[in-house]
């Protein structure tokens, strides 16, 4: 929770000391539109990965099986471990920074640069420096990952969208399935037996693709709708029925 509150500071500081902006030119005011662009990045992300995971139970002789010790309260720790860590990520590559850099190079060169930074931040948490072929695959992964998200909050202007997507993925694979950072959670795999030849390459891409694929058809979808400028922020309506009309903060300055 420190980290996450010293990463606000410090992305309030350089979007005021660079841009005099504050933290609501990154969308995060709570909107109607926004709430449903959260709503979608997690459903899709938590229906592909739950399809991902249960191609090793589905195509060969596996099964997953509940973890009896798994209590309500691991639950609430693992998912709030799994929020903050993808806050954190998000802060990180998708706050702040990139904002700057879509202002300074544009948003094609901003987002490559980002899903690049991505994909080698995954090398250290992974622990595969030294491996060049885990590296390789690795980096192939989380850089699409990461040009998802770059372009999710370079066209929505807002960090809701990339939020869902993370944190539906993350969730499902982590604390439901098991496969992360925290060890056994709900549901454990029974069984040794390895998807190979042409159906593990098509689940591995699967992995990879499913989500970024509708996710770009989405943004496609509703491009007229984020047809706005990052110089522009949605705030609340004074009689606080909703949130409605835009402020360009140049002229707050």
């Amino acid at each position: 929770m420190l980290g996450l509150i010293v990463q606000i500071l410090i992305s309030w500081l350089l979007l005021w000391l660079f841009f005099k902006k504050g933290l609501l030119i990154l969308g995060i005011m709570p909107t109607k539109g926004r709430f449903y662009e959260l709503t979608f990045g997690i459903l899709i992300a938590v229906v592909c990965c739950t399809l991902y995971h249960l191609s090793f139970v589905t195509f060969i002789d596996n099964k997953w099986i509940l973890n009896n010790e798994f209590t309500s309260q691991k639950l609430l720790d693992s998912s709030w471990w799994t929020l903050n860590s993808v806050l954190y990520e998000e802060l990180i590559f998708r706050g702040a920074l990139l904002y700057m850099l879509i202002k300074k190079f544009g948003e094609l060169t901003a987002c490559v640069i980002s899903a690049i930074c991505f994909g080698v931040y995954h090398w250290f948490t992974s622990g595969a420096l030294g491996n060049p072929l885990q590296m390789t695959i690795i980096f192939f992964m989380t850089g699409i990952w990461g040009a998802m998200f770059a372009i999710a909050f370079a066209k929505t202007k807002s960090l809701y969208l990339p939020i869902g997507l993370h944190f539906g993925w993350n969730f499902i694979s982590t604390v439901i399935f098991s496969q992360g950072p925290l060890g056994k959670q709900l549901l454990l795999i029974s069984g040794e037996y390895k998807l190979s030849g042409a159906l593990s390459t098509l689940v591995f891409i699967f992995q990879v693709l499913a989500v970024p694929t509708l996710t770009f058809w989405y943004l496609r979808m509703t491009a007229k709708k984020h047809n706005t400028s990052f110089d522009t922020e949605t705030i609340p309506t004074n009689n606080g029925a909703g949130f409605s009309g835009l402020r360009d903060e140049q002229d707050q300055d």
